[in-house]
């Protein structure tokens, strides 16, 4: 091999050609002074379990890849998948223009460390490392590792602005992060008109990139851990590991398919965005986003967003194509050359709020993940009830071993709110589930079982495909009200109502908690307990958990005869103390919020503060309590599952509200390999507190 500068260009989230800054830099300015290109992506050992790269006989210096409160996997099997297509997407697509992507496993700064060392003994020296900024304080880790390697070895590090959100950062009028005002509604308008916002997109000549290095010349993985043959030996080394412990295991039913059927990839994800512009699926996304079932109500972009292997401005430009009338490609879809419509509007207000959720990201850092979140209102904090008896507020009602049970069930999609298992039941299985159905789950979660909200969250950042760092957390915080949503804990789905609202024939519901389809009126689907007892004979359902101890019972009733086009709904207390449906939003108007303490608290009126609701959970699949497998055994251990005796309970009160659950439950027994006993989440001490240092 001729002497030459050797660029390592590192890459994380940016898993793309088309509209790459650092591509687009290197095929466009010949003066840039580099002989060699070597792409390189590193699965990272915090956020992915690596067991599955581990040589025969091999021990795995790192410890699980499982997150700081709950202990479920960091990356489940769906998004496993989804991201080793994106990575060998990339590397095929590399390849076919002369080059390639090294692929390899551990942490950021110690590959680039030893590629350094080793480079440096050939006549092909590194020069470089270049790498796409991230702003979680993780990724931001990752960066300083890296650079910190590279300072140690003289060797140039640099870190380029990310560039695949919607608005650059360099054009939004913000001079530092503290300058984000802390509600969305003030931030949008000072960025609108938003059509006229994103920069144009980047082009890449692939065929003008650095020559990729000799084969020859690239170090092997090193040990105790190698590298995957083949795309199908790569996810099958991911989701090995990936055993998850539910006391009851959801399985797919008869017929019902994902609404997230894709494949990860630069190449997708743009065959995708195609089609949506040229179906007309754009044109319609204002009034069918809110659907739940189907591949086509929603984009379904927001993994492909979250992976980089899409770009915001790219969406954007695809839009223009069709609202301007520029490209023939969409000559025959509706609206052609007709201007921005309400569809397009609303996708590109979607991409804003993305971009909103990375700010406040750096705004917050660390507050991320903390319980009390953005708002650090510690009093707050005393709300939430945790399964972790060192963590509990000193006489915890419900008990953290109660708080365990409910939190298995609520996993597991066993909680008898009918919109509630089928959002879980979906996510466990598909990786995917709508944004109206998480808005409700993270609801529920928070709001009306008062569970520390951060649960959800890491369950929600182990199954999503779509999850992404900043939508997922922040979108937590806000339901839960601790983030960024001026009304706080005044915004409260119903469930029940939003089953109605958006599930009309109870089709989605049907579809997947398959045991309550057979029954006939649409309130028994929502919430099986209020079915009569021969309906409930008639659907097998009488012994049911789901009839017998539903954690949350909501008196809801619906008029047969209505008098006017209104579908009139009738909410009364409910056994459960219900808390009311999403406040001002839908057919019913509730003048105050059902509280546990008891009292009633006035709603303030709407126009006293910004209706800033969410727009999307782009972020968001099984749960795990701790490791699933013997740390000192390479082969696989399986689960296996017994059920223990009844657990019998009474009804539980909490803060006034009978919870219902426990009497038919049954212990879980739990023997993976040597790894036994740490009870359900790891241990009671396990993970820490309040101090968000878990990225």
């Amino acid at each position: 091999m001729p002497a030459g500068k050797l660029l390592i260009y590192l890459l994380r989230r940016d898993l793309r050609v088309a509209d790459n800054p650092i591509l687009n830099q290197l095929s466009n300015n010949p003066d840039h002074g580099f002989d060699f290109l070597l792409p390189l992506y590193v699965f990272p050992r915090k956020q992915i379990e690596l067991s599955g790269f581990l040589e025969s006989g091999a021990e795995s210096p790192y410890p699980p890849a499982v997150s700081d409160i709950g202990k479920f996997w960091r990356c489940g099997p769906h998004r496993a998948k989804f991201l080793a297509e994106a990575v060998w997407d990339l590397k095929n697509t590399l390849e076919a223009s002369n080059s390639g992507l090294d692929i390899r496993v551990g942490e950021h700064g110690d590959i680039v460390r030893r590629l350094i060392q080793h480079f440096k003994s050939t006549d092909t020296p590194v020069g470089a490392v270049w790498m796409t900024e991230e702003v979680s304080v993780e990724e931001i880790k990752e960066q300083d590792d890296v650079k910190e390697a590279c300072t140690a070895a003289q060797v140039d590090f640099r870190l380029w602005a990310d560039e695949k959100y919607f608005i650059d950062d360099r054009d939004t009028g913000l001079e530092t992060p503290e300058e984000l005002p802390d509600v969305f509604t003030t931030y949008r308008k000072t960025q609108e008109p938003l059509r006229q916002r994103p920069r144009t997109c980047l082009i890449t000549s692939t065929d003008k990139l650095p020559s990729y290095p000799k084969s020859s010349s690239i170090p092997r993985q090193h040990s105790p851990f190698e590298t995957a043959a083949s795309l199908d030996d790569l996810i099958e080394r991911l989701r090995r590991p990936l055993i998850y412990d539910l006391d009851t295991i959801p399985t797919l039913p008869a017929g019902t398919e994902s609404s997230h059927p894709f494949l990860g990839g630069e190449q997708p994800a743009f065959e995708r965005l195609v089609h949506l512009v040229k179906s007309g699926v754009m044109n319609t996304y204002s009034d069918t986003r809110n659907a739940l079932l189907g591949t086509d109500f929603s984009t379904k972009l927001s993994a492909y967003l979250s992976f980089g292997c899409i770009t915001a401005r790219q969406i954007h430009e695809e839009l223009l194509k069709l609202e301007d009338g520029s490209d023939d490609c969409y000559k025959d879809t509706a609206a052609y050359g007709e201007g921005e419509n309400e569809g397009t509007k609303a996708v590109r207000f979607e991409l804003l709020w993305r971009d909103y959720m990375r700010l406040c990201t750096k705004k917050f850092g660390h507050k991320l993940f903390m319980l009390s979140g953005f708002r650090q209102d510690a009093e707050y904090n005393k709300k939430w009830k945790t399964p972790n008896a060192k963590k509990a507020e000193t006489g915890q009602d419900p008990t953290p071993d109660r708080v365990d049970v409910i939190l298995r069930r609520f996993l597991s999609g066993m909680t008898g709110m009918g919109l509630i298992d089928a959002a879980q039941r979906e996510l466990y299985l598909t990786g995917y589930t709508s944004n109206r159905t998480r808005q409700n789950v993270a609801s529920f979660f928070a709001k009306h079982l008062l569970l520390d909200w951060r649960y959800g969250a890491e369950w929600y950042e182990s199954l999503l495909i779509d999850y992404d760092v900043s939508s997922n957390w922040a979108n937590w915080q806000y339901v839960s009200g601790v983030g960024n949503d001026p009304r706080g804990d005044a915004r409260i789905f119903n469930p029940v109502k939003q089953a109605f609202d958006y599930d009309k024939e109870g089709s989605y519901v049907r579809a997947w908690v398959p045991e309550v389809s057979s029954l006939d009126k649409i309130e028994n689907i929502f919430q099986p307990w209020t079915a009569s007892a021969e309906d409930l004979e008639k659907a097998a359902l009488s012994d049911s958990i789901l009839v017998t101890d539903p954690l949350k019972r909501i008196e809801f009733t619906i008029e047969r005869k209505p008098r006017s086009n209104r579908r009139p709904y009738t909410r009364g207390r409910g056994r459960g103390n219900a808390r009311g449906g999403m406040q001002n939003q839908g057919q019913a108007q509730p003048q105050a919020v059902n509280f546990p303490t008891g009292h009633m608290a006035p709603m303030p009126p709407p126009n006293m503060v910004p209706m800033a609701g969410p727009p999307a959970m782009y972020s968001p699949v099984p749960y795990e309590a701790s490791p699933p497998y013997a740390w000192n055994q390479p082969a696989p251990i399986q689960a296996q599952w017994g059920a223990g005796p009844p657990m019998a309970q009474p009804p539980q009160t909490w803060n006034g509200a009978q919870l219902w659950y426990g009497e038919n439950m049954m212990a879980s027994q739990v023997h993976m390999g040597s790894y036994r006993g740490r009870g359900a989440f790891g241990g009671r001490g396990g993970g820490p507190g309040q101090n968000g240092q878990r990225h």
